[in-house]
């Protein structure tokens, strides 16, 4: 059994995504029918995570700023508290509409092995390889 952990945004890796766009993963974890896959996204003003779709269930929340997120083409403005659940194969996306500050979200998926395909290139990668 392993013991529990406290996790600094800070003090971990970050993946740098394109267009200012940076994602830090925070758990990954999978045992059994148990999982846990999650992480937080800072989307610059201005910016975007391009069009893509899951191979699973996604729940994202807004930490802190205001945006839009395009789910299975209809757009939403979101800000802090707003959270979305968007189904496997939904193409979606996040922008940052705000000039000001960056939109922080917190991501979760519904299965270890989770994927994001991008919607114009087709590429599939898992999200834990990312990690």
């Amino acid at each position: 059994m392993s013991a529990g952990q406290i996790l600094v945004p800070d003090a971990l890796p970050s993946i740098l995504r394109g267009n200012g766009i940076v994602t830090t993963p925070l758990v990954t974890a999978g045992r059994g029918s148990q999982f846990m896959l999650n992480g937080v996204t800072r989307i610059p003003p201005g910016a975007a995570v391009p069009l893509h779709t899951h191979n699973c269930e996604e729940s994202v929340v807004v930490l802190s700023g205001r945006g839009l997120a395009h789910i299975d083409g209809a757009d939403h403005p979101v800000g802090p508290g707003i959270t979305s659940w968007i189904p496997p194969e939904a193409a979606h996306c996040f922008t940052n509409l705000d000039g000001s500050e960056p939109l922080v979200i917190f991501w979760t998926y519904a299965s270890i092995d989770a994927t994001r395909t991008i919607v114009v290139t087709g590429v599939t990668t898992r999200i834990d390889e990312e990690h």
